[in-house]
């Protein structure tokens, strides 16, 4: 990946390729942002650009041998550190990474697990990836300037992990540079956030949204821009729009009876929806909750009767034309409250079953407040 692959965000590049001609290199980064912008991408794009023999005013000159080996993900002063499964460690997945990167530049930590076939397995980055991280890194560069470390969602990082990289973060070894890539910062350690100089990675642009997804996918313009709109700055979430995504269309037809059997106190078809959400993976129940939680968010402010604030699709606004008031101001925060609980204790490990069927019971209650 090259700083021209990241699709927008030029004050950014600039700001990174200006600080390489200045040599101003801070030996840890942490680029932060919503999901779907192109953080890790440009982290790439960066390392590549450190690391180039003949770097340009814009981007890698892509034809040096560390140019060459990037377009592989193959530099032996490479390095990554990601989310895995079954207590391993990050180059136990590496082939499977590099295949998949390949493929996707932008993409979420869901599609990442369904593509090494996760199941009901969530993503973390275990205790004994410190103990890796600090053997390659005690390693003298092998043929580049820097030897880069780039730690995708560090979020998901063991607490014993990340309080042994401590030191090796702050303290790194020679020509050293730790590039973390998160989209939750508010749950990264304080203590390595502290040691990182952090990076705000923006939305994309509409505009430069808009042109990526005509590029790519051939769309009129109409349509290009629904999707642009929707999207929100996230390419990823474009992505899916598009692809239509079984998965949301199974988070929406779930979300409707949810909300149906709720609302008319249908105690059987509660149970069933409640049964049915306990039995699909841990990841999956987790983008579910997210997902309602953003249907909440957009028919409360339909409410508002502001169109252009409200981002759903055709299906999902239809359903709102009689649900809408429904969510109203007397129960908004109950909705939000409850189901950010439901999203924390399913990621805690919690008995899924208990925790729909009291969610999906506690929905029935806010609908008569």
């Amino acid at each position: 990946m090259y700083f021209r692959d990241v699709i927008g965000l030029h004050d950014v590049k600039k700001h990174l390729i200006h600080s390489v001609q200045q040599g101003l290199v801070p030996h840890a980064r942490i680029f932060y942002g919503p999901e779907g912008v192109g953080k890790l991408p440009l982290a790439i794009a960066y390392a590549r650009y450190l690391n180039c023999a003949h770097p340009g005013t814009e981007d890698a000159c892509g034809e040096c041998p560390s140019c060459q080996k990037f377009n592989k993900l193959a530099h032996p002063d490479l390095h990554f550190v990601f989310p895995v499964i079954k207590s391993k460690v990050s180059d136990e997945y590496l082939p499977q990474w590099r295949e998949f990167l390949s493929q996707y530049h932008y993409f979420n930590l869901n599609r990442w697990l369904g593509y090494i076939k996760a199941e009901n397995a969530q993503g973390i980055i275990y205790a004994k990836e410190s103990d890796e991280i600090i053997r390659k890194l005690n390693l003298k560069v092998y043929e580049a300037p820097y030897k880069v470390m780039i730690v995708w969602l560090p979020e998901k990082m063991n607490v014993a992990c990340a309080n042994k990289l401590l030191k090796m973060i702050e303290e790194p070894p020679a020509n050293t540079v730790f590039l973390l890539v998160s989209e939750d910062p508010e749950n990264v350690l304080q203590t390595i956030w502290s040691r990182c100089q952090p990076l705000h990675i923006r939305s994309i642009e509409h505009q430069e949204m808009q042109a990526a997804l005509q590029l790519q996918f051939g769309l009129t313009q109409t349509e290009v821009a629904t999707y642009a709109h929707l999207a929100r700055g996230s390419f990823t979430k474009a992505i899916e729009l598009i692809s239509s995504s079984e998965e949301m269309q199974y988070f929406f037809d779930v979300f409707v009876r949810m909300m149906r059997s709720s609302v008319s106190g249908n105690i059987k078809s509660i149970k069933e929806t409640a049964t049915e959400l306990a039995g699909i993976g841990r990841e999956m129940q987790k983008s579910f909750l997210l997902y309602a939680l953003r249907m909440f968010r957009e028919y409360f402010v339909n409410n508002l009767h502001e169109p252009t604030l409200v981002y759903l699709n055709e299906e999902e606004r239809k359903f709102g034309e009689r649900f809408s008031p429904y969510i109203n101001e007397r129960n908004i925060e109950a909705f939000v409250e409850e189901f950010t609980l439901a999203h924390r204790q399913i990621e805690q490990n919690g008995n899924a079953r208990i925790i729909f069927l009291d969610l999906c019971l506690k929905v029935t209650l806010f609908f008569r407040k």
